[in-house]
């Protein structure tokens, strides 16, 4: 069998670099397009290509005649348009879609959201079938939804995976530094609305790498759920980080909603479950998952722990680390402490 050929775009992402490392152990030949933003170096083997994907011209050049195309940062319609018109000049494709491109049975999509009144209901398990939202709104969800829908409205052998709350090694939006950065601070404890019971599926990069992998060897026009086979609360989500850093306080909550100041609110705060299932891609592609949610943390934590060290011998802080964080999680409200140390315990 000759060589196989993968083109990734987003290719030095948090998805990009798991999916090189793993196609590349199986033998494929792995080119990692990107802006130029950051290197390949951790991806030994890929080579490595400067592309602007939004030049339709330039991205059909450098993906046509390969085996597999994986798009990680499809986040327009647009997007969805070169795709179907890159398809019939390679193998197949692979796209990374989101779960919140469900639509809600009641409430607004997820992070469109402003509280308890709107908060989304999904259906409980939110499996693919799902309706999912209408384009009528420029926000991401939304556009990502369409994305999907233009895809979905060809016969093309195009993968659609749907992933959860993603996290791993090199994740720019770790939402686990909200627990991570109590144990370095030494916080006595931490405090979780909705009694810690919210439920958002949770997704290990390498294992959206494994089943990429899958559907490389498998082309086929298909939609996938992509997350984690255990379904963890945000309170036993908290407590295994705990764990895993020896860091033995409590955690404590609150019912209903997060508080105004601040109290009870993460990055899993949400009023109702967000389950996904896997049984779909068990029962068509055989998936088994690569790495537990556990073992997936213990690296994330080691990763995230070296990153804030070499922020800070740089003169920085955690915010210097993880800017995309605190730009698009607004992760520098995520630690009230004064506010929760008010709280009565």
């Amino acid at each position: 069998m000759s060589e196989r050929s993968a083109f990734i775009i987003g290719g030095t992402g948090q998805i990009g670099t798991a999916t090189a490392e793993r196609l590349l152990r199986d033998g494929w030949r792995v080119t990692a397009a990107h802006r130029g933003g950051r290197s390949t170096a951790g991806v030994t083997g890929a080579t490595s290509v400067i592309l602007d994907r939004d030049d339709t011209a330039a991205l059909r050049s450098a993906a046509a005649g390969h085996d597999v195309v994986v798009d990680t940062v499809a986040y327009r319609p647009e997007h969805a348009d070169q795709l179907i018109e890159l398809a019939p000049e390679v193998g197949s494709l692979v796209v990374i879609s989101t779960g919140s491109v469900a639509a809600p049975l009641t409430g607004t999509w997820l992070e469109a959201s402003t509280g308890l009144d709107d908060a989304p209901r999904y259906p409980d398990p939110l499996d693919e079938d799902v309706a999912i939202l209408d384009s009528a709104t420029d926000a991401y969800s939304p556009n990502k939804a369409e994305v999907e829908r233009r895809l979905r409205a060809t016969e093309l052998p195009i993968s659609i995976l749907r992933p959860g709350a993603i996290h791993g090694p090199a994740s720019p939006m770790l939402r686990e530094w909200y627990f991570i950065k109590r144990v370095l601070d030494g916080r006595p404890f931490a405090i979780l609305a909705y009694d810690g019971e919210s439920l958002f599926s949770t997704t290990d990069t390498r294992n959206i790498a494994e089943l990429i992998a899958l559907c490389a060897d498998n082309p086929g026009a298909r939609l996938l759920n992509a997350v984690d086979e255990e379904l963890l609360t945000v309170a036993e989500i908290g407590r295994t980080v705990f764990d895993l850093m020896g860091h033995d306080s409590p955690i404590r909550t609150i019912s209903g909603p997060p508080r105004a100041d601040g109290v009870g609110d993460s990055p899993w705060a949400l009023a109702h479950p967000l389950r996904m299932p896997m049984d779909r891609a068990r029962r068509e592609l055989g998936y088994r998952q690569a790495v537990s949610y556990r073992d997936g943390m213990t690296d994330a934590i080691e990763w995230s722990v070296s990153a804030l060290r070499a922020a800070e011998a740089r003169g920085g802080d955690w915010r210097d680390a993880f800017p995309i964080m605190v730009s698009r999680y607004g992760a520098g409200e995520w630690f009230p402490y004064d506010a929760e140390d008010a709280v009565p315990g």
